[in-house]
């Protein structure tokens, strides 16, 4: 019969108990490392993506934006009076003078008004020189009874001295010499008033004259407005240029103050750029542009700013320098660079896909071994068109990612391929 051996299985208990202990621990230890351990990073294909370097020198800021090439003088030709319209002699694209007749409109009623116009002019003259062959008799009429009286006068003052010479020698009696006083003084007062009748006679008849003349320039002054106003059924251009819109239709009946066609000047044009209402904000007047027609860059510089914003751009007006390239064209779509200031001695890096000028933002700034990339953040200052300037957080030869990077929010490191 076997006896146990209590010894050697104590010993075993032992053994295992430690061993239990020690795996315990280093899979204690191996979890407390993995945890300490940082997140592999995410890679990123190099190619896929945009890499710029920090550089110090001078940055010229720029602003761009679309627009159209607009003519500097636009006229609108507005109907004159009402009518039909009857024919339309030009099409959008023809060059007219001031001379060319646009369009043709008919008015039956302003024919008939020109002519008793016309009819009243001619009864106005004839009353005219009715009132002054009037005057004129009337005017002899005077004279010659004012030469009577005056001959009269004369004659009774020639027989008044003789009375009174009569008188002294006693031929005539005193009673005699009274009477021829008294009719020589009535005659030389009848004279006097016949004096005076003359002398206004010339006033009334310009006064009569003159408010029947009025009348007649009146009926004339309106006659002529209305051949004016029959004239005008024939619209003219009135200036030189293109027809650019004929916005009306034969048979159309117009009333007065209806535009009937535009006609634009096309070797006087402007550009007119939408700039976004956040780069707007520097932009003056006077300021050098460039003006790209995609057949040609044209120099340009500001002469307008408009006050109001629309549809988040500003609208503003440049003129345009020497020649105009071929193909250029009021309504032709153009891109404009306007030149607002050059920086002196700055850092600054091409403009990355994200963040606004004056503010702070996170990019991945290359590592020396060129394989790995950190985000820092850096403090973005006043920006151009393709670049913009760099406050602090980075420094001259570093690299940075411009892409945009949202994809990889959640990691401060990636690895490029």
């Amino acid at each position: 019969m076997d006896i146990p051996r209590k010894k050697s299985t104590a010993k075993k208990n032992f053994k295992r108990v430690t061993l239990a202990i020690l795996i315990i621990g280093l899979v204690a230890g191996v979890s407390v490392g993995v945890s300490r351990l940082k997140p592999a990073a995410p890679s990123v294909e190099r190619a896929t993506v945009w890499i710029d370097t920090v550089k110090q020198g001078s940055m010229l800021r720029q602003v761009r934006g679309i627009g159209t090439l607009v003519p500097e003088e636009t006229r609108w030709i507005a109907a004159a009076t009402s009518g039909r319209v009857e024919r339309i002699l030009v099409k959008p694209g023809a060059v007219v003078s001031p001379g060319t007749v646009l369009v043709e409109l008919s008015n039956p009623e302003l024919a008939r008004e020109v002519l008793d116009a016309e009819w009243e002019v001619k009864a106005a003259q004839a009353d005219y020189t009715k009132l002054r062959v009037e005057i004129e008799t009337q005017d002899l009429s005077q004279q010659a009874a004012a030469a009577s009286v005056q001959a009269d006068y004369s004659q009774a003052k020639l027989q008044a001295e003789t009375n009174e010479e009569l008188a002294k020698q006693g031929l005539i009696s005193d009673l005699t010499l009274k009477l021829s006083k008294v009719k020589a003084n009535e005659l030389n007062l009848r004279h006097e008033i016949e004096q005076k009748r003359l002398g206004i006679k010339d006033e009334a008849a310009n006064a009569q004259l003159a408010a029947r003349k009025a009348q007649l320039e009146q009926k004339i002054a309106l006659y002529e407005f209305k051949r004016t106003q029959m004239e005008s059924l024939k619209v003219r251009a009135g200036v030189e240029g293109v027809v650019q819109q004929v916005p009306i239709e034969v048979g159309q009946q117009v009333t007065p103050g209806l535009n009937l066609a535009r006609i634009a000047n096309p070797t006087r044009l402007k550009a007119e750029l939408k700039i976004a209402e956040t780069q707007a904000k520097d932009i003056q007047i006077g300021q050098k542009t460039s003006v790209d027609t995609r057949n040609g860059i044209i120099s340009a510089n500001v002469i307008r700013i408009d006050p109001a914003v629309k549809n988040g751009t500003v609208t503003v007006d440049v003129a345009l320098e020497g020649e105009l390239p071929k193909g250029a064209r009021p309504d032709l779509s153009v891109d404009g660079t306007i030149e607002i200031e050059r920086l002196e001695n700055i850092f600054y890096v091409g403009r990355p896909t994200f963040g606004q000028e004056q503010n702070l933002v996170g990019l991945f700034k290359l590592e020396p071994d060129g394989t790995h990339a950190v985000r820092v953040q850096v403090k973005l200052g006043r920006s151009s068109v393709n670049t913009i300037e760099i406050k602090e957080g980075l420094k001259p030869g570093d690299q940075v990612i411009l892409s945009d990077m949202s994809a990889w929010d959640s990691f401060d490191r990636v690895k490029l391929n």
